[in-house]
């Protein structure tokens, strides 16, 4: 029973990597919490990993001629830095603390999007500065807390960009970090063998719901997606200020 259990569990986390690699908003995020109900939730980031690393090779693909190389350019590096801090701290800094301090963010931002007045969001020329900044932050919280997605929300949502570029971008910058997080993964244990066996086969409903949110996507509205992408950036914010509060507790 805990068998089928677990695997019912694992079918639809893959299935959620899958449809948040098609660039629907917030499902990718929920796919350690759901295996967080039949496992160790550390255990279930580091089997989810290399599916998410598969999934994002379909997600290269459906989205290979929609992103902005300027915003990639900036955040990459950024990132990476992130990542590599993040790994030569893992030690030291409190999960816990990172998770409520991306949640803070998260939620500030969100709730301006969404109280302030209406308007005509004009395309913005993506910054250097604040994207290397943003960038280090997603790489570092993706690393600690798997939580890379609200402060690279914060970068990216004012630069106006269309869905399908801005799900391209998206799709591509979380593709590059979590191929590098396998290194520091792997080094810390989280890759075993009966790991990588069980992403092996979690790897198929994966990559089929890839398609089936890049086909959602190309069907909903601009203006309904970017709200949508708003409020799912609220919701995981809130859930990580509710996570970090109560573990520092």
């Amino acid at each position: 029973m805990e068998e089928i259990g677990f695997w019912v569990a694992a079918v639809v986390a893959a299935a959620l990597v899958g449809m948040g690699k098609g660039g629907v908003p917030i499902v990718g995020m929920l796919s350690v919490p759901v295996m967080a109900l039949v496992m160790n939730p550390v255990v279930a980031a580091g089997m989810l990993l290399p599916v998410y690393v598969v999934s994002d090779m379909f997600g290269l693909y459906a989205y290979r001629h929609a992103f902005d190389r300027r915003v990639l350019a900036i955040l990459v590096p950024g990132a990476v830095a992130g990542i590599g801090l993040g790994w030569a701290t893992a030690s030291v800094v409190p999960e816990a603390a990172v998770t409520l301090l991306v949640g803070v963010i998260g939620v500030a931002f969100a709730l301006n999007l969404i109280l302030r007045k209406p308007a005509v969001t004009e395309p913005k020329r993506a910054e250097v500065a604040p994207g290397l900044f943003w960038g280090a932050v997603t790489g570092f919280t993706s690393f600690v807390s798997h939580a890379g997605a609200p402060p690279y929300q914060v970068y990216t949502l004012p630069l106006g960009m269309q869905k399908a570029v801005f799900a391209g971008t998206s799709t591509i910058a979380f593709a590059i970090i979590n191929a590098v997080k396998l290194i520091p993964y792997y080094a810390l244990g989280q890759l075993g063998l009966e790991n990588l066996k069980h992403a092996a086969v979690l790897s198929v409903p994966a990559a089929v719901a890839v398609f089936a949110g890049v086909g959602l996507v190309k069907r909903m509205p601009e203006r309904l997606f970017f709200r949508a992408v708003t409020w799912a950036l609220l919701l995981i914010s809130v859930k990580l200020v509710w996570d970090g509060a109560r573990a520092l507790i």
